[in-house]
């Protein structure tokens, strides 16, 4: 099972690997996930329009909370991320990994670290991504290429993670951070592991 620290490379998500070329970032709306390079399992999801503003609520059994997509920085991995959320992927997941002051992390329907929705999208970092307090990303393995997202994702707790450029942007949290606060505190900072279950009741998104 691949696990996480507080370095770089070590978020944890083992998944295949893909690539979304740069060629194809252009207009996206009403393209799919074909135009993302998906490795696994044949997927098929349309793009978000760049044009709109859209925000994912997470709906957890400690309360909810919510984050605009990164839509500009991350079209194919926002576009899969709605989709899992829209086809219910992640109703009844958790945040398996909870590291007070660094990252809370969810979305792994094995619950442990190993899991994903069976392919993979990539869109590379800009090389000044930071990972500051609510700033929402997808989790990889050190040895996938920078970018790489199956459906795995984390929220940043602490005021820096110090994170390299590695991670998709996902987003950054608008509301209810509070939220994600009090489930960064339910963790044991040993093994990394909830003290208390949290639940993924539902996600949301909306434009």
């Amino acid at each position: 099972m691949a696990r996480a620290s507080r370095l770089p490379v070590a978020i944890a998500l083992v998944v295949a690997v893909a690539g979304c070329g740069g060629a194809h970032r252009k207009g996206l709306l009403g393209m799919h996930s074909s135009f993302c390079g998906e490795r696994g399992k044949h997927v098929a999801f349309p793009i978000l329009d760049k044009a709109k503003t859209y925000t994912a609520t997470v709906q957890t059994n400690l309360g909810r909370f919510a984050f605009a997509l990164d839509v500009k920085d991350s079209p194919c991995t926002t576009s899969s991320f709605a989709s899992l959320a829209r086809d219910h992927f992640y109703d009844g997941l958790t945040f398996h990994r909870i590291v007070p002051g660094f990252v809370i992390q969810g979305g792994d329907p094995n619950g442990n670290g190993s899991g994903g929705p069976g392919y993979t999208v990539v869109d590379t970092p800009p090389a000044d991504a930071s990972y500051a307090r609510g700033v929402v990303a997808m989790a990889k393995t050190g040895a996938e290429p920078p970018g790489t997202s199956g459906s795995q994702f984390f929220v940043v707790t602490g005021a820096d993670a110090g994170l390299s450029p590695d991670y998709a942007l996902l987003g950054k949290v608008t509301g209810g951070l509070d939220v994600v606060e009090r489930i960064g505190r339910l963790g044991n900072p040993q093994n990394e592991q909830p003290t208390r279950r949290i639940v993924i009741r539902r996600i949301v998104v909306a434009a």
